[in-house]
């Protein structure tokens, strides 16, 4: 397994998370190294697997790793993995972290990881895997590789977010699936349920009590049971689902709250989120 992909990517984490399932880990090894490397793991009778780590820290030498992976994947079974995440997650983690980019502090780091993305993009053609870390915290990440590179774990799954939201607050830039629920009955104009949220007993009830709610919840379950599967397929190892109200208080919140249970209950990992639950009313 050749990990690269974007400084800042979590490119360390995978590693990390690969050598504690059993594959011998290497940290930036050399471009000219990468060869022998593979002569020694497939002769050698205790490594079974490996991983290592390839990306901008090569400097020059990264323009010969294209050719040099197709070399070595005729003659050893190799995967090439990834890693990838927007501009302005890679920013704020370089923020976070306080490092400079490996491209140097001559320039911004937003324009170091522009400059970057274009330089491997000979590289990320090539890759069997792509995962972008955008929306994934190392936990997240971690849990992620092992799901889908575990031999404990041998079926691929992947993490569902079920998240509320307010579309007053504009609708979340990370959802892959939005779902609008204005058009169940409002609690926010019951005067009893106006300062309460979708998590209340009391409005939840209220919410339930309408066929179109109850027949939402349904089909929608049913929908993503149906469609989780194939975003498996296709390598997809994390799914924000969002369904959003006015103000994201009260039908978003119970709708997303249900939708959880149904996931859940099927068999997938899935966490539930409010983003604007605390919000003013």
């Amino acid at each position: 397994m050749i990990i690269t992909g974007l400084s800042g990517s979590g490119k360390g984490t995978v590693l990390k998370s690969l050598e504690d399932l059993g594959y011998y880990a290497v940290d930036n090894l050399p471009i000219d190294l990468i060869p022998k490397f593979a002569e020694l793991t497939r002769e050698s009778p205790t490594i079974r697997r490996a991983a290592l780590v390839v990306d901008i820290r090569e400097g020059e030498a990264l323009r010969y790793f294209p050719a040099l992976f197709k070399k070595i994947k005729r003659d050893l079974p190799t995967t090439l993995m990834f890693l990838e995440a927007n501009d302005d997650s890679l920013v704020r983690r370089f923020s976070e972290t306080r490092r400079p980019h490996p491209l140097g502090t001559h320039t911004s780091v937003a324009k170091s990881v522009r400059t970057e993305r274009e330089q491997l993009v000979p590289i990320r053609a090539l890759a069997d895997h792509i995962i972008d870390t955008s929306k994934f915290n190392v936990h997240e990440l971690r849990a992620a590789v092992t799901e889908k590179f575990g031999e404990l774990n041998a079926g691929a799954q992947i993490m569902v977010n079920v998240t509320s939201f307010g579309y007053r607050h504009g609708i979340p830039a990370d959802s892959d699936l939005v779902f609008d629920v204005r058009f169940l009955p409002n609690p926010n104009y019951i005067p009893e349920f106006k300062k309460k949220t979708g998590k209340h007993a009391g409005v939840a009830t209220y919410i339930r009590s309408f066929p179109q709610s109850v027949e939402f919840i349904e089909r929608i379950s049913q929908l993503l049971i149906y469609l989780l599967p194939h975003y498996i397929n296709e390598g997809k190892s994390y799914l924000t689902i969002a369904f959003g109200c006015t103000g994201g208080h009260h039908r978003s919140v119970m709708i997303a709250s249900d939708i959880r249970k149904r996931l859940q209950k099927a068999g997938y990992k899935v966490k539930e989120t409010h983003r604007d639950i605390q919000k003013a009313v």
